[in-house]
């Protein structure tokens, strides 16, 4: 009798030891969930275009519904965003991972997946619709080196430690959780990868794009700032946005 007492004191106390091994493991999850929280305001006078939610002063855009995904094969694009003069300014090399993030229809990533022959493309989107186009157009161009990834809100989904480049073109203002997605995204980055970043300029009050789906450079450099990446260079050679270059600090 006394040792089946003492066999059920053992084990409610290793019950006990159990639960609050777990409650401390928690803690510092709980308490980093907490803190990420903590940079993000909510604002109920806020710009109709936005969500109202704002990060490190901006608000945050609504994102471009897969109805939209006639718009961003417009002719017109060709002209107003130059995307075979954004490729070269890439500077790739033939073997290079690239991610190309809030993908769309793939208008980017076809076209990088020509520069690295030898690589691969990563085309992350959160819409699969999306990627149906994508996976369709790839079958189109025989595109074998696209692979198509759904993202969520907070996570690329990408493999860690595996991209060599990431291209994000006029989709980082529309990041409902840009400090977790961003932090997914370097932790995809090999040491030294750059993160390459297209907005409209939102410091250009003639550029003819709604305020909230523009960014300044001193904006985008602030919050790659804060996921602790580098700012290397701004080139403007487009006509109506920033081409900024961050880079993954090489490891020591």
């Amino acid at each position: 009798m006394r040792t089946a007492k003492r066999n059920s004191l053992f084990l409610l106390l290793a019950l006990v030891a159990l639960a609050c091994q777990r409650a401390q493991s928690q803690a510092p999850q709980k308490a980093a969930a907490q803190s990420d929280a903590a940079v993000y305001e909510t604002r109920a006078k806020h710009d109709p275009d936005g969500i109202g939610k704002f990060y490190l002063g901006r608000e945050i855009a609504h994102v471009m519904g897969y109805q939209g995904a006639s718009w961003l094969e417009r002719p017109e694009r060709i002209e107003e965003e130059q995307p075979d003069k954004v490729v070269a300014q890439m500077k790739l090399k033939p073997t290079d991972a690239v991610a190309d993030i809030g993908a769309g229809t793939g208008y980017f990533s076809f076209r990088i997946a020509r520069a690295v022959p030898q690589g691969k493309v990563y085309a992350v989107d959160l819409q699969p619709e999306m990627l149906a186009i994508i996976e369709q157009r790839k079958k189109q161009f025989s595109a074998a080196n696209v692979v198509a990834l759904q993202s969520t809100e907070t996570e690329a989904k990408l493999p860690d430690n595996s991209v060599d480049v990431v291209l994000m073109v006029d989709v980082y203002h529309e990041i409902a959780y840009p400090l977790e997605m961003m932090r997914s995204i370097v932790k995809a980055m090999k040491p030294g990868a750059r993160f390459i970043q297209i907005e409209y300029r939102g410091e250009d009050p003639t550029v003819p794009i709604k305020a909230v789906h523009k960014m300044t450079v001193a904006q985008c450099r602030k919050e790659m700032a804060a996921v602790g990446l580098v700012w290397k260079e701004t080139k403007d050679f487009l006509p109506q946005q920033h081409f900024i270059v961050f880079e993954k600090p090489p490891k020591p």
